[in-house]
């Protein structure tokens, strides 16, 4: 099994290291620094491993259990942290799937099941989320794509890339969907609690015993560094096979990420934190939405949830040649190409990264590649 890179990290790879001035693009509320913990961290903190659980700290499994809304459907042993939630799906994908397996993906979407998929030697059926219909995700075009041979079923909820929110009604249908034939629902929900429209949906762990949610600390919470994430899963069998790759692999947690991880979701800390990323997410939402009204053949479906969007480029400009441009001079400003997700005529915006991004300078710099585009020799 060779995993072969995508088109998103191949960006990200061959950019890391043209310092933007401005990032239009953020994709994680503004990050916390050390020194917000230092109070609640003992100095005397051994830097083994944490010594007591091979699923991670206990206390810090109860919080994930309570943000997530979990903690009268699932306990503790139901709950694995992981080095953010890539792993958690790496783990579920690697176990579950085999060669000739059927995984339900949507597209646009996060990539990470259609690359390892691809590695495994699965059928990929992918269910297209049509920007005319809002991003929304389509159950009758998800419900046909579902056979018996469908062994997983992979959503983000909060879309991501697109923002958009599936409701408690359609996660409830999802379930009937991949119950009707036994298969595995995987819902990544990084984007979970910075909902501008409608409530938070209900995490599929506690909704069916082949339910997979999956999160992490790395975008609500700003502590993307912290490689901290998780999986909730009330089938004992796939948690501990979960736990056994993960012994092959990363092996252990790094204490550091649990201890801070922990800290940060304690209620007196964790509800503040949330109110702050949906405050400042809510306010650069709204000066992105008139922004983008403002610009000529410009357009996008504003996100329901979470800090990022796909805008729709004018007729003629492809995204790779424009998101280059962008970051040389004069403009030196970073956003992500829609190639990254298969659509090669859109940019994605985003509203995350609170003041230290500069979104209303590189929001002018985008303005004016625009405006010069044809000027610029593209």
């Amino acid at each position: 099994m060779k995993v072969k890179i995508h088109t998103l990290f191949q960006y990200l790879l061959e950019t890391t290291d043209a310092e933007p001035e401005a990032i239009v693009g953020f994709s994680l509320s503004g990050s916390p620094v050390l020194g917000d913990y230092l109070d609640a961290l003992d100095p005397s903190l051994s830097l083994d491993w944490n010594n007591r659980d091979f699923r991670g700290l206990p206390e810090l499994r109860s919080h994930v259990l309570t943000q997530a809304g979990l903690q009268d459907r699932c306990g503790l042993e139901d709950v694995l942290i992981t080095a953010g939630a890539a792993e958690a799906n790496y783990l579920a994908i690697m176990q579950l799937l085999q060669p000739g397996d059927e995984i339900v993906i949507e597209t646009p979407g996060w990539p990470q099941a259609e690359v390892l998929a691809k590695a495994i030697g699965a059928k990929i059926v992918k269910v297209t989320r049509r920007e005319s219909e809002g991003w929304h995700l389509p159950m009758d075009r998800l419900r046909d794509a579902v056979t018996d041979k469908t062994r997983m079923i992979f959503v983000t909820n909060p879309n991501n890339p697109t923002g958009d929110l599936l409701s408690a009604a359609e996660i409830e249908e999802m379930v009937g969907i991949a119950a009707g034939v036994g298969a595995w629902l995987l819902v990544d929900e990084v984007y979970a609690g910075l909902e501008w429209d409608g409530p938070r949906a209900p995490s599929v762990a506690g909704l069916y015993e082949r339910g997979i949610t999956t999160g992490s600390v790395s975008k609500a919470l700003g502590l993307q560094g912290l490689r901290t994430g998780w999986m909730i899963c009330r089938d004992a069998d796939l948690l501990m096979d979960a736990v056994i790759l993960r012994e092959n692999s990363s092996e252990i947690m790094n204490i550091m990420g649990e201890v801070i991880a922990e800290i940060a979701l304690r209620p007196a800390r964790y509800v503040p934190a949330m109110e702050k990323a949906r405050s400042d997410g809510a306010a650069n939402l709204a000066e992105m939405n008139g922004w983008v009204e403002s610009q000529k053949d410009l357009s996008w479906v504003s996100p329901r949830a979470g800090l990022i969007g796909l805008a729709r480029l004018p007729d003629g400009i492809d995204s790779d040649a424009f998101a280059r441009r962008l970051l040389e001079d004069p403009y030196r400003t970073f956003l992500l190409p829609g190639s990254a997700y298969d659509q090669p005529n859109h940019i994605r915006l985003g509203v995350g990264g609170g003041a230290a991004v500069n979104l209303g300078k590189g929001l002018d710099r985008v303005s004016a590649a625009l405006k010069n585009w044809s000027d610029d020799g593209e």
